[in-house]
């Protein structure tokens, strides 16, 4: 059949669009508006469906000469087994808005206890123990925590950003752990928990001098009860930021992490990315707003207020508030020193690291793989799917993945013997050899952010203390015979002499042991690194030198 060529052929394509049904251009329509949703809001249920919804493996980040690190793979079985989100809630911005707006949060029953900061300042520590679970209510009450003498493990949970002991993650890892023998401790960030502000001074994502006296505080108050800790989001950043600073000289005995911002340069350049992150962006700048208007009385003379009303990001109100507080130049100066990132190769204390990797709020770029494969004190445990802190489970969503694998960690510590505790604590973290450059002047980073050349007089001036102090002690001790005479006493000095030099001695091997081991590692590496070289020269000077050798003995040969 011929077409008449005065027939356009875009009229004939719209005259055959015409004959299709108007429903299949909605059913059309409605199917590229799911598949855009899907996309937008990174569901992966048909990945779980592909899989049979057998879940995604937890990846274990850790040093292969850790004790902790095998103990926490050999014995933590939630860790070996894979995270399965709840089907309907296959996405991580799903699981996310639902932690904030519903959560599921269990019935708690706090006994609060305030109490008063150095500079004035009041903290809610709000208590949970086992009997409160097994009484059960929902509301705050005022009464004693615990009993002095008791040897019942306490856990300190820091939370997020403005939240406090009523956010639903919060109830959620307070229960559990309560409802399994822990005695719980949720510090509230100064202004919240239903506390008004009493001091010039507000927390922020760096501040530790808060965590620092209450970890002392609770410390003091329940010698004989091993310390625990668990941050969440920037409360996690907050912890890691103190165990680092502090080093060894924490009470706390072991720590846990979840879904930390790291970075917050970072993750502040993240959260202004695409336009899903700046919802987050938008709506944890309400929540800081509204934070300020609680205590606007006191807020409104210390910041630019009218700037803090107007802000509509996290940068523009640490910009005008933040920053101000905290006495930072720049936001990210603030952000630069504030981030927990600088202070993971300095924790001494054994601590689980867990983050999901497509957290919509702390993004995966800010994981420090590396500095928690250096120290052997770290376990990180990442997921492919979680969200921020939510980790739902299960058909019905009742149970959050990370509570339970805490309460296993912990459960692991204190499997652990004391000494071993001690020693995985007192481990420091590997440290590279002396050389001609550390002799000369180095940096010193103050408290404050100055910076001042020191060269090696602290250490001769530790030296010299040191034997100052071995001085004394001897001359106390011969004091003591010329006065007295006797044979007991000095039995005594020798006896303590003795002692004296077994332990320097030991010392001695202490801090040889590791250069040494050092030293064989380097000198194996110098041997491979020789023989290399060796073999490159070879390959790389073939060519000339296998000519000569050719033509000198061909030219032997003919003689």
């Amino acid at each position: 059949m011929d077409c008449d060529p005065a027939i356009s052929p875009y009229d004939l394509l719209f005259q055959a669009l015409a004959l299709i049904p108007v429903s299949h251009y909605f059913l059309a329509a409605f199917f590229i508006f799911l598949v855009s949703l899907y996309n937008f809001l990174e569901i992966h249920f048909l990945h779980d469906l592909l899989t049979l919804f057998r879940g995604d493996p937890v990846t274990l980040t850790y040093n292969s000469c850790s004790d902790l690190g095998r103990s926490v793979a050999a014995k933590c079985k939630i860790l070996q087994r894979r995270y399965l989100a709840t089907p309907w809630l296959s996405s991580p911005h799903l699981q996310t808005a639902f932690l904030s707006f519903h959560g599921r949060p269990p019935p708690v029953t706090y006994r609060r206890h305030l109490f008063r900061a150095f500079d004035g300042g009041t903290i809610a520590l709000d208590w949970l123990t086992y009997s409160d679970v097994v009484e059960g209510s929902s509301s705050v009450i005022d009464g004693s925590a615990a009993c002095k003498g008791d040897k019942t493990p306490i856990v300190i949970v820091i939370p997020g950003l403005s939240s406090d002991s009523t956010a639903a993650y919060v109830k959620h890892l307070a229960f559990y752990m309560a409802r399994h023998g822990w005695n719980v401790v949720v510090c509230n960030h100064r202004g919240l928990g239903g506390v008004a502000l009493t001091s010039d001074c507000c927390y922020n994502a760096g501040w530790t001098e808060d965590v620092r006296k209450i970890v002392d505080h609770i410390s003091c108050e329940y010698p004989e009860a091993p310390l625990y800790a668990v941050g969440t989001s920037i409360g996690a950043n907050i912890l890691v930021k103190y165990l680092g600073e502090d080093g060894a000289n924490t009470p706390v005995v072991g720590a846990a992490a979840i879904c930390s911002p790291w970075d917050l340069l970072v993750c502040d350049r993240f959260i202004n990315r695409r336009p899903m992150q700046k919802v987050y962006d938008k709506v944890l700048t309400v929540g800081l707003q509204g934070y300020a208007q609680l205590h606007r009385s006191i807020l409104s003379r210390l910041v630019n207020w009218e700037g803090v009303e107007k802000s509509s990001s996290l940068r523009e109100f640490d910009n005008h508030a933040t920053r101000i507080l905290g006495k930072f130049e720049t936001v990210d100066t603030f952000y630069r020193r504030s981030s927990s990132t600088n202070y993971v190769e300095n924790v001494s204390v054994p601590l689980l690291c867990v983050s999901a990797l497509d957290d919509p709020v702390c993004t995966s770029e800010v994981i420090p793989w590396d500095e928690c494969r250096v120290n052997e004190n770290i376990v990180l445990a990442t997921t492919p799917h979680g969200g921020h802190l939510a980790f739902y489970e299960g058909i019905t969503a009742s149970g959050i993945w990370w509570v339970r694998a805490v309460n296993e960690f912990f459960g692991v510590l204190r499997t652990i013997p004391l000494i071993e505790r001690q020693k995985m604590q007192g481990s420091p973290v590997p440290k590279p050899l002396h050389t001609s450059i550390d002799h000369a002047p180095y940096l010193n980073v103050m408290g404050d952010g100055m910076v001042s050349a020191v060269g090696d007089e602290p250490r001769d001036a530790l030296q010299e203390n040191t034997s100052n102090d071995h001085i004394i002690h001897s001359k106390k001790d011969e004091g003591t015979i010329s006065e007295n005479g006797t044979s007991f006493e000095l039995t005594d000095k020798l006896s303590s002499d003795e002692q004296i030099k077994r332990k320097s001695e030991k010392n001695v091997k202490e801090l040889i042991f590791p250069v040494q081991r050092s030293i064989d590692k380097l000198s194996r590496r110098s041997r491979q690194s020789m023989w290399l070289l060796a073999y490159i020269a070879i390959v790389t000077t073939w060519p000339f030198v296998g000519s000569i050798i050719v033509a000198v003995l061909k030219k032997r040969f003919k003689t």
